[in-house]
């Protein structure tokens, strides 16, 4: 994760994700487990939202190659979460993006990681060229344009 990525403004798109009950564990926190789900939401909801993936009946869909979480401190529920993304590294078939999760109003992120997806396509499996709007909305994460 580059330096910029460690604070707030390093991340063009921030997004806010609300905690659920059932996130807690006998301890009183989000359960570590739920910080990937954060990730999940983030990256997916983008892709959605203004990447035009489409989850159901697309030609291509992402599937997790690899992810990691470093957490710093915790959340519990009915704690919101801002959400922070940017993509660290995109190739033809693969992106590798860069969360943070902070509390609401938080420069310092809560956890950071990231989450690398290989589209491919939906039918075979086998690695496929990104659509151009995806690409579009994953090089504006990268440049620092943001989105929504």
């Amino acid at each position: 994760m580059s330096e910029a990525a460690e604070t707030r403004e390093g991340y063009p798109h921030i997004e806010t994700l609300q905690t659920r009950w059932a996130d807690n564990d006998v301890y009183g926190h989000v359960n570590n487990v739920e910080y990937y789900a954060f990730f999940d939401t983030v990256i997916n909801r983008w892709l959605i939202r203004e990447g035009g993936l489409d989850i159901h009946a697309g030609d291509v869909i992402g599937v997790c190659a690899e992810s990691h979480c470093t957490y710093r401190d915790g959340f519990s529920f009915p704690d919101d979460i801002e959400a922070g993304l940017r993509v660290g590294k995109l190739g033809n078939s693969s992106v590798t993006y860069e969360i943070g999760l902070f509390a609401v109003g938080a420069d310092e992120p809560s956890a950071t990681g990231w989450f690398v997806h290989v589209f491919v396509d939906a039918a075979t499996r086998r690695p496929a060229e990104m659509p151009p709007q995806l690409r579009e909305s994953l090089e504006r994460l990268r440049s620092g344009e943001g989105g929504s």
